[in-house]
């Protein structure tokens, strides 16, 4: 993931001084960060309000519309996640003996790359009974205004709290602003690349207040070569969807979208399940119409002909524009860096038990396809936390879950109250 800390405004023509703020939701005028503070009204809300959880419901029936959820299917899960069963079973998972309650003002700043983040983020932190500051970068694209329309949709038959306890926001590089919000805030929520992380963290946060940082991370997939062989075809044109679903909706920049695809298993097996995977990839993109500009595909040419100049890469394959697949030389050689769009690399592993040696701490997602949970689970006591943060389907890498990077978000956007009779 990354963000922008001088993002160009998405608005031209807005006059915005260095310590204003444009409100985005609910709809305001741009205003002083002093004033959007104080505008943060100090509504008690409970873990779990019933108020906030049935806007949020609202919201995400109105995501899950036909004609919305064609548009932009990622709003789709999203409208999906904030089933109000979902929400009860959030709320409902975090009981225990000690009472929960919000842990105040959280001030969210997330990727500019992945319009859907802030709205996972913030939800969560929402239904725990927090204020909220989003701060949303003005490089966001159609789908961060589809999320903000239905907001706004939303907001009509809402409770006032939700508008007096909620801000999205939007602002030009300012020190100022960002140094403000930071010492107000009970907890800040950085998703970013490492830099941006390094940056935030320069404005100091109030003695009480922590953050909760989600740097550059880097994900793959691992498949059973028999498996893939040994399925009928259409199982293997459904994973190769799924496969595209994970790496294309957010052009490969997603934490969770796969960049190497581990296969296990004997050469010859490996080698024609690579090929036979990679054919089925290549017409779902076709079928669906995925394409990159001629920029990126300079850039997916340079990178990958840049593995192979340094002996990383024994050959490069081009499927049009829109997929390049590099057969590495070894699996050691796996690429952490986004090499562009649609861009994967393959190395062959004997055996599950092989990718111990190979994870690294910036690893989150492992898809995967072929292997039992037994198998799995005995991978992860292996790993024993030194790297991979989840496991899950191929086609699951961008399903949010609560908990995120080995983090229970709830969890952490609430205090604990000890209470003894």
């Amino acid at each position: 993931m990354s963000d922008d800390l001088s993002p160009r405004d998405a608005r031209p023509g807005r006059d915005q001084s260095p310590q204003t703020v444009d409100v985005l939701f609910p709809k305001g005028a741009a205003v002083p960060v002093e004033e959007l503070l104080k505008q943060l009204a100090d509504d008690p809300l409970q873990m779990g309000d019933e108020r906030i959880r049935d806007f949020l419901a609202a919201f995400g029936r109105r995501l899950l519309r036909p004609a919305l959820a064609r548009r932009h299917p990622e709003l789709g899960s999203l409208g999906f996640f904030l089933r109000p069963s979902e929400l009860a079973r959030t709320v409902a998972e975090l009981g225990g003996e000690h009472v929960r309650v919000p842990r105040g003002l959280i001030f969210h700043l997330p990727p500019a790359n992945v319009d859907t983040v802030f709205v996972y983020s913030w939800a969560l932190s929402a239904l725990m009974g927090n204020r909220n500051v989003v701060r949303l970068s003005p490089r966001s694209g159609t789908v961060a205004q589809a999320i903000l329309e239905t907001l706004h949709e939303t907001l009509a038959a809402a409770d006032p709290v939700v508008a007096a306890t909620q801000r999205i926001i939007s602002y030009h590089r300012s020190d100022e602003v960002t140094a403000a919000l930071s010492a107000a805030c009970d907890l800040r929520v950085v998703w970013g690349g490492d830099e941006a992380v390094r940056e935030i963290r320069r404005r100091p946060l109030a003695p009480h207040a922590r953050d909760l940082t989600f740097p550059d991370r880097s994900s793959f997939a691992v498949m059973r070569a028999a498996a893939w062989l040994c399925a009928p075809r259409a199982a293997r044109v459904s994973i190769a969807e799924g496969f595209v679903n994970d790496t294309y909706w957010f052009d490969q920049a997603a934490c969770s979208s796969p960049r190497t695809v581990f296969w296990v298993g004997d050469e010859d097996d490996c080698e024609a399940a690579r090929a036979d995977f990679t054919g089925h990839v290549s017409r779902v993109v076709t079928v669906r119409g995925w394409g990159v500009d001629a920029a990126m595909a300079v850039e997916k040419r340079v990178s990958t002909y840049g593995l192979a100049a340094d002996g990383l890469a024994e050959s490069v394959e081009f499927h049009g524009n829109a997929l390049a697949c590099v057969r590495l030389s070894a699996a050691a050689a796996a690429p952490r860096r986004w090499l562009g769009a649609g861009t994967f690399a393959h190395a062959r592993l004997e055996s599950l038990a092989e990718l111990v040696a190979l994870v690294e701490r910036r690893d989150q997602t492992m898809t995967h396809y072929g292997f039992g949970r037994g198998e799995l689970e005995e991978l992860a006591r292996d790993l024993a936390g030194r790297g991979v943060d989840r496991m899950v389907p191929v086609g699951s890498a961008l399903s949010f879950h609560r908990v995120w990077d080995g983090v229970d978000l709830p969890a952490e956007f609430t205090r604990l109250v000890t209470v003894i009779g």
